[in-house]
């Protein structure tokens, strides 16, 4: 007998190298054939894991997407060792993860972010990030093929959101999409709506990710959410790091939260019937993340990548989509797995 297929969609959030949390929880979904990926929406880190599976499964299918994904966090920083992974796995938070936060490296280079401007490097200035997206195949990101791909950026002129998709996606989409404007300087694109170029910051200021692209009659309802950056931190932060850490976080993850409580009314109304079937979709809600390991971790590992932090992270985002499948495959397709009344009402 076939195995009943289950269709979802995924929101992938952005949060640095923590990304690689996001690569984990990719290579484990990939393994259960019974799941077909429908749609993708990303932000930064999260455009980047977006646009390696997006042109993985294009490419080769489910090994391809594997592929596709280990070798964008091999460029990354990652490393293939697995068993120095394991025999350091101890030091990739906690210990490590304090150290790269007070290290000189460190130091110095947030001391210059939040002193000097990208653009005073003048003619000097290269996005660390290019060659890494220029990498991709964008012919297979692009294609019609395989599930549809949603970038998020931010207009600096307006600060209104802008989403990328089909031919529109670049290697500059998703720079401007990843694009920290302490640290680059903003991506400039021709924009068909405004009619004039726009320069663009990072999508995680208006959509991290954005949801809204997937609610689309011929997407399923279910999304899964993959959340690197912590909803809660129960120690205050102190360090002038710490403290501008926490703000992003919460920046961040405002977005995503205005989002939630709207798809909470919208099913509070439909629940009542207040509003006619088939107006509004019902979208089922699900989230993986692992805000105890995000805690452990600091700023420092977020923006500066460390193989063992990495593999570190991935190693993770398997262990959080496996429990996710474990107990919730039979819920996709049928309700939310988030209590979006007791988490974001």
């Amino acid at each position: 007998m076939a195995r009943n297929v289950k269709r979802i969609n995924l929101a992938l959030q952005g949060g640095g190298a923590h990304g690689a949390f996001t690569w984990g929880a990719l290579d484990r979904l990939l393994d259960d054939d019974g799941i077909e990926i429908s749609g993708i929406t990303g932000t930064s880190a999260g455009a980047l894991n977006g646009a390696a599976l997006k042109a993985g499964l294009v490419g080769g299918g489910r090994d391809g997407a594997r592929a596709a994904l280990d070798d964008l966090w091999t460029r990354v920083g990652a490393v293939e060792d697995d068993f120095l992974s394991k025999w350091m796995a101890w030091v990739a938070t906690g210990p490590l993860a304090r150290s790269m936060e007070y290290s000189p490296a460190y130091f110095l280079a947030d001391a210059w972010a939040r002193m000097v401007s990208p653009y005073a490097t003048g003619p000097f200035y290269a996005n660390p990030l290019k060659p890494i997206v220029e990498a991709f195949e964008f012919d297979k990101i692009c294609h019609h093929d395989g599930p549809p791909l949603y970038i998020c950026a931010t207009r600096v002129r307006t600060g209104k959101i802008r989403i990328f998709s089909g031919d529109e996606l670049s290697s500059d989409a998703i720079m401007a999409s990843a694009c920290l404007p302490t640290m680059f300087r903003a991506v400039e694109i021709d924009d068909p709506e405004t009619g004039r170029t726009e320069a663009y910051w990072d999508g995680g200021y208006t959509g991290n990710p954005a949801l809204f692209p997937l609610f689309n009659s011929n997407l399923p309802d279910d999304v899964l959410i993959v959340n690197i950056n912590p909803l809660e931190r129960d120690m205050i932060p102190r360090t002038p790091q710490q403290i501008q850490n926490r703000i992003n976080e919460i920046s961040f993850n405002s977005s995503l939260l205005r989002e939630l409580r709207a798809i909470n009314f919208v099913q509070r109304l439909l629940d009542h019937g207040d509003l006619p079937s088939g107006r509004m979709s019902r979208v089922l809600v699900h989230m993986i993340d692992d805000d105890e390991l995000m805690n452990a971790l600091s700023v420092a590992t977020k923006l500066m990548p460390n193989p063992l932090v990495l593999n570190r992270l991935k190693e993770a985002g398997r262990r959080a989509m496996d429990g996710f499948l474990s107990n919730h495959r039979d819920d996709l397709g049928k309700r939310s797995t988030v209590d979006l009344e007791t988490m974001y009402g």
